[in-house]
C-alpha cells in the first residue's frame, strides 16, 4: 500500500498502478475493511480505481505519537492485513450486470460529431463501438450516482473539452479521455456528449442511492425511437417531506435575498454514492455565530451570499451574524429581537457570505444526516433549494437571553481581506507545473457558486501531459484543466475528478475562499501537512476557548 496526502484532511491509499478487474475488488475489500473498523477520526471512505480515499478529522484521530496522518496510516496498515481483505473479499464478492438505454446524438448528443471527427469513425461507428462495449463500474462520484465507466474502446478516446460546459443536462452520457459516464442530474462538466438516457441513477427512495456500485458491468442500449427523451426527475425531497406540522417558533421570509440556503456543517458518509458534503462554506463563521447564541456549533443557520434576505421573526429569540458584514444587523454580537420585528440584511459590505444562527437552530427536516442544502441535488434545506418569498424556516424552541455586555476577541475570527494569501499542501501533480504559480496572483473570475471557484491569471501549464485517471477530490482542492485556468472546489463540489490537482488550500484557510467576491485577488503560500495540522489543531483550541468563556453568558 502507498500512502498519499489529499490536502489536510484525507488521505489516498494506492493498491496498484494499473487498473483492472482483479485490482478493483482488492479496492473495494479495503474499503469495506477501513470502514468496518470503525478507526477514529475518519469521517468517510471512498474506492476509486486503484485506490481508497480516506477522509478524516485530525482533531479526532486516534494515538499521541506522531501526527494525525502518520497515526491515521499506522491504524489502517494494522487492520487492513492481506488475510483481512481476503476475507472481505470473499464475503461480498458479488457481481451485477445493468443495461442503460441512450438516445445517441442530435440534442441528446451534442458532441457526437466532434468525437467522430477527433477519432476519425464515422458518427454510426461511435455509436457501435460504444454501445457494443462492457463497461466496468470504477468509481461512482463527481455528481450523486455519477458513474467512471472503464471499457471504453481506445479508438473512442477523446480528451476533454478545454473549456468545461458550465451545464450540462441530467442523463447526459459522456466520453473524457478513456472513460465514459452518465451525468444523473445537471450540473458542470468537461466531457464531451454523445448521448442521453432517461434512467434514474441516484434515487433517495432507493435502499441503494445509486443505481449503479463500484464493480457492476454496465451494457449500453441505442434507442433508435423518434420521440423526446425525458431527462431524469431532479433529485429532490420535495414529494415526500414528512407532513407538516404546527410550529410556533420560526422564521418568516419577506424578500430572499440573492442566494440564502440553510446550511450546517455538512452530511458525511455518502461520497461513495458521490454525495458532495455541502454545508456551510465558511464553516467557522457559523460555528462563531451558533456559539454566540448558546447554540451548539453544528446546528444549522442561513447562508446569504452578497446581498440578504429580509425576514420576519414569529416569535421572541436570540440572533448572531457571523461571516461577511451586511446592511441591518450589527457582525458577531447577539442580538435580542421580537415577535413581529422585521430585518433587512441589504448588501454585505465587506466579505461575500453572512451566517445568520438563531437560538434553537433552523429545524427544517434532516436529509442524509444534515439540514444542509445541496441545490445541484436538491437535497436538504428547504426542499433542497434557495429560500423564496413566502417560506416559513421551523427554528427549535428555545428561550433565550444574554448576561451582561460582552464581545468576542477579534483574533479567534478570520482575517478576511481583498487580497488573500491563501495558504496550500502541494498536491498530486504539483510539482509538475514549476514554480512560477507560487508568486502569482490570481482573480476571482463570475464564475463562482458553491461548487466551484475559477480563477484567472497567467496559464499554468503541466510539464508532463496525457490523461489522468478521474480521482477523488475535497473542497479547496485545486485542480487545472487544460486552458490553465485553476478551479478550487467548494463545499459543494463533486467528489471525484479528473484534472491535475495543483495544490488544496489548508481547512483553516477555506473561509478566504468564501469571502471572497468576483475580481478580488488571490495568492497561494505553500505550507506543510505538519504545519496544516497544526493551524487546525490550534483553531479548535480556540474554539474550546470560546465555548468554555461563553458557557455562563447566558440566560
Amino acid at each position: 500500500m502507498k500512502f498519499t496526502p489529499l490536502g489536510d484532511a484525507a488521505l489516498i491509499v494506492n493498491l496498484s498502478e494499473e487498473v483492472s478487474e482483479r485490482d478493483l475488488k482488492d479496492v473495494t475489500a479495503l474499503a469495506l475493511v477501513v470502514r468496518e473498523a470503525g478507526l477514529g477520526g475518519v469521517i468517510d471512505v471512498v474506492p476509486a480505481y486503484t485506490s481508497v480515499a480516506i477522509f478524516y478529522d485530525p482533531a479526532q484521530v486516534s494515538g499521541s505519537e506522531g501526527g494525525p496522518y502518520s497515526r491515521l496510516i499506522d491504524a489502517i496498515a494494522a487492520h487492513a492485513s492481506p488475510r483481512q481483505k481476503a476475507a472481505r473479499l470473499e464475503s461480498t464478492d458479488e457481481s451485477r450486470s445493468i443495461e442503460i438505454t441512450v438516445f445517441y446524438g442530435g440534442d441528446d448528443g451534442p458532441d457526437l460529431a466532434a468525437v467522430a471527427t477527433h477519432t476519425g469513425l464515422s458518427q454510426a461507428q461511435v455509436i457501435r463501438l460504444h454501445s457494443e462495449a462492457d463497461y466496468l463500474v470504477q468509481a461512482i462520484g463527481f455528481a450523486p450516482g455519477f458513474p467512471y465507466l472503464s471499457g471504453l474502446p481506445v479508438e473512442l478516446a477523446t480528451p476533454r473539452r478545454v473549456t468545461p460546459r458550465l451545464k450540462v443536462p441530467a442523463g447526459s452520457v459522456g466520453i473524457g479521455g478513456a472513460q465514459t459516464g452518465i451525468y444523473p442530474v445537471e450540473s458542470p462538466g468537461g466531457w464531451h456528449l454523445i448521448g442521453r438516457t432517461d434512467a434514474h441513477l441516484f434515487d433517495m427512495q432507493r435502499a441503494e442511492l445509486s443505481l449503479l456500485r463500484v464493480g457492476d458491468t454496465v451494457k449500453f442500449k441505442p434507442q433508435y425511437e423518434n420521440r423526446p427523451l425525458k431527462p431524469p426527475a431532479k433529485v429532490s425531497l420535495a414529494d415526500h417531506q414528512p407532513a407538516a406540522q404546527t410550529v410556533k417558533s420560526g422564521l418568516r421570509v419577506l424578500s430572499p435575498g440573492l442566494f440564502t440556503t440553510v446550511q450546517d456543517l455538512g452530511r458525511f458518509g455518502f461520497r461513495h454514492a458521490g454525495v458532495p458534503a455541502s454545508g456551510a462554506l465558511d464553516p467557522s463563521a457559523l460555528r462563531v455565530a451558533n456559539v454566540l447564541v448558546g447554540n451548539e456549533e453544528t446546528l444549522a443557520g442561513l447562508e446569504m451570499t452578497l446581498i440578504g434576505p429580509e425576514i420576519e421573526f414569529q416569535t421572541d429569540g436570540l440572533i448572531a451574524l457571523g461571516g461577511a458584514e451586511f446592511e441591518g444587523c450589527e457582525n458577531y454580537r447577539p442580538v435580542m429581537v421580537r415577535a413581529g420585528q422585521r430585518i433587512k440584511f441589504g448588501a454585505a459590505v465587506r466579505g461575500c457570505r453572512g451566517y445568520l444562527a438563531v437560538a434553537g437552530g433552523i429545524t427544517v427536516t434532516e436529509v442524509l444526516g444534515s439540514r444542509s442544502t445541496y441545490v445541484r441535488g436538491g437535497l436538504g434545506g428547504l426542499e433542497g433549494r434557495t429560500l423564496r418569498i413566502g417560506d416559513f424556516i421551523p427554528l427549535g424552541s428555545v428561550v433565550r437571553g444574554v448576561v451582561g455586555r460582552w464581545h468576542i476577541d477579534p483574533k479567534l475570527l478570520p482575517a478576511y481581506e481583498t487580497t488573500p494569501t491563501v495558504r496550500v499542501v502541494l498536491g498530486s501533480q504539483g510539482k509538475e507545473f514549476g514554480e512560477t504559480w507560487r508568486a502569482a496572483a490570481f482573480k476571482v473570475t463570475p464564475q463562482v457558486d458553491r461548487m466551484g471557484m475559477r480563477l484567472s491569471g497567467e496559464a499554468l501549464m503541466r510539464a508532463s501531459g496525457g490523461e489522468l485517471l478521474s480521482s477523488p477530490v475535497a473542497p479547496g482542492t485545486i485542480q487545472v484543466p487544460p486552458d490553465g485556468q485553476p478551479i478550487v472546489l467548494m463545499a459543494d463540489a463533486q467528489t471525484i475528478g479528473g484534472y491535475p490537482q495543483i495544490a488544496h488550500v489548508i481547512d483553516v484557510d477555506v473561509p478566504l475562499l468564501a469571502q471572497s467576491k468576483p475580481g478580488d485577488t488571490l495568492r497561494l503560500a505553500e505550507v506543510t501537512l505538519a504545519q496544516a495540522h497544526e493551524l487546525w489543531l490550534a483553531r479548535e483550541i480556540n474554539f474550546a476557548m470560546l465555548r468554555e468563556g461563553l458557557a455562563h453568558k447566558f440566560c
